[in-house]
Parts: structure tokens; C-alpha cells; sequence
């Protein structure tokens, strides 16, 4: 089976491709933004100023690191779902105490190891383990000796996810804990559109070329043939859902063949590429009640972020 660059299946990409650009409202999954340039990309606008919900949460842990990381514990496997740079999570393993070790799982392998070389150079006494996987199917992680397992999911990414599936997956993967063992995850809260908005497209248009990369990849890696100066790059945030949608807005009547099937777009139409939820407090810790209880929270003064840390039931 042929694979793409990334390790996943070229078959399976565009299964889902076509599964989506085929519905009435086209939609593409979020899942594959983060190629090798996807993920370069996105580093990027964790760094640019409307993009609050970074330095935010980073913010968040360095004032809090110290209870953060008495609630991470020792001889804790730290698990984190979707590292990409790691950037915040080196607040922790500068704080933790004996961890058994580390395991960045992220979809985008290159960048992954690469990344995991770099830690390793800076935390030459922590084991790191680099696991290559889609985290939002069935992750299996050796035992490495813990005493206990922590998965740390930051950056609110648990917002992709409707809330149903955002429930659903995060049951998923209590199963992959023990009694007692943890949950630590950062999550955006509700606040004005324009806020909002901003965040999700900003004046560089960074944001747009992470939106549009998406394409690109389907070209280099489905030999599609998207011209993506046909799209345009479209953030609104949809308060009755309570989530920011991001779209590619087709510019003209076209055609795009994606392998051997031609998918028409009418000048307007969109691809829905991304939705990150956004919730309050009580209503997040709701969602989860059947699998994790609640030990901890810690927010910002204006409150416009939450890193929470449960227990497994």
C-alpha cells in the first residue's frame, strides 16, 4: 500500500476526502492540516498577537506550574496528545520531578522525531519516547515502568471535536488509563465574537496559509488539483453552536479532481475545514462527569482559557 510522507495511507486520505467533498455542506478533516508545513505553519500562529489562546494557557502554567506538576506527580508517564513543537509542555518537564517519561504522539512523523531530537538534547536525563499515531483512533502505549499515566492534551485542540465526539472520544481514552491516573487538558472559553474572529484570521494571514495548505497537501500527496488562489479563507464565530468554523470559500465555478473523481463547486460554496469549540467552565466539566472527576482548574484573570486536570473514575 502506497503511504504518504507523513505515514498515513495514501488510500485512507483520500477515502476521507472524498467522503467529505461529496456532502452537501464539503467538508475536509481537520486532522490533516498538520503535515510537515501544516505544522510549521501553526507554530507560527501560536506566535502571532491575535492569537490569544497560546500565550494564554502558557501563561496559565507558568503561574501555576508548581500545583500543575504536583498533580502531574512522580513517576508519571506524561502522554501528550498531538506535541507538535512541545513548545508548552517543556514548562512541565522543567518542573517535573522523576517522570518516568515522556511520550509526544503526533500524526506528522518527520516533524515528531524531529522535535523529539531536540529534547532529548535539552533533557538528556528524561526518557522520550516519540510515537507516531492519529490520536483520535486507538493509541497504544508500552508500559515504560510508570507508576501512573497523565495524558496532557493542551492548546484546547479537544475543541475540534463536536461535543458529543468530544465526550466520546475522551471516554475512549480513560480506557487507556487506570484508576487514579490523569487527564490534563487545555480548554478555550466562550467570549465575544470579535475576539474570536480575530484570533482565527489575522492580519498576516498566516492563518490562511495553514487553511489553504490543506489543498496543497491534497495536491502533492492525491495528485488533486486545487488552485487555491480559487479559495479564500473565511473565520465566523457561530455563538448558537459556540465555535469558530474556519471554511475555504470557492471564488469561482469550478471543477477539482481529486484521484479519479471530479468534485464542482458554485462560486460561494465553502469546504468546512475546522471547528474549535469553545465552552465554559461548569459546561466542559459537565461533559465529562461519566469518565473523570474534576481536581483541579486553573484560568487567567480575565478567565479566557482553562487548564483543567482530572482523575479517572
Amino acid at each position: 500500500m502506497k503511504k504518504t510522507d507523513d505515514g498515513i495511507a495514501a488510500v485512507r486520505l483520500e477515502a476521507d476526502v472524498l467522503n467529505g467533498l461529496q456532502k452537501k455542506q464539503k467538508t475536509l478533516p481537520s486532522k490533516y492540516f498538520y503535515d510537515e508545513r501544516g505544522s510549521q505553519l501553526f507554530e507560527e500562529i501560536c506566535r502571532l498577537e491575535e492569537y490569544y489562546p497560546t500565550r494564554t494557557e502558557l501563561s496559565i502554567l507558568e503561574n501555576h506550574i508548581q500545583d500543575i506538576t504536583e498533580s502531574v506527580g512522580e513517576e508519571t508517564l506524561l502522554i501528550e496528545f498531538g506535541s507538535g513543537s512541545s513548545y508548552k509542555t517543556r514548562v512541565i518537564l522543567e518542573h517535573a520531578n522523576e517522570l518516568a517519561g515522556y511520550v509526544p504522539v503526533d500524526i506528522s512523523g518527520d516533524f515528531l522525531f524531529a522535535e523529539a531530537e531536540k529534547l532529548r538534547s535539552e533533557f538528556p536525563g528524561l526518557h522520550i519516547y516519540p510515537h507516531e499515531a492519529d490520536y483520535t483512533q486507538t493509541v497504544n502505549i508500552e508500559n515504560h515502568g510508570e507508576q501512573k499515566r497523565v495524558i496532557y492534551f493542551p492548546g484546547s485542540t479537544v475543541g475540534n471535536f463536536i461535543p458529543v465526539n468530544a465526550r466520546e472520544f475522551l471516554g475512549k481514552t480513560a480506557q487507556m488509563l487506570q484508576r487514579g491516573d490523569g487527564l490534563l487538558i487545555g480548554v478555550d472559553a466562550k467570549k465575544s465574537s470579535e475576539i474570536l474572529e480575530r484570533a482565527y484570521d489575522d492580519t498576516k494571514g498566516i492563518t490562511a496559509a495553514f487553511n489553504k495548505n490543506l489543498l496543497l497537501r491534497l495536491n502533492h500527496e492525491l495528485d488533486s488539483t486545487f488552485d487555491i488562489e480559487l479559495f479564500r479563507h473565511k473565520a465566523v464565530y457561530n455563538k448558537q453552536e459556540g465555535r469558530v468554523e474556519m471554511h475555504l470559500v470557492s471564488l469561482s465555478d469550478q471543477k477539482v479532481r481529486v484521484g479519479e473523481s471530479e468534485i464542482s463547486f458554485k462560486e460561494g460554496e465553502s469546504i468546512h475545514t475546522e471547528n474549535s469549540y469553545k465552552y465554559d467552565a461548569d459546561e466542559f466539566v459537565a461533559l465529562l462527569a461519566d469518565y473523570y472527576s474534576l481536581e483541579n482548574r486553573w484560568t487567567d484573570s480575565r478567565e479566557w482559557f482553562n487548564i483543567f486536570y482530572f482523575s479517572v473514575r
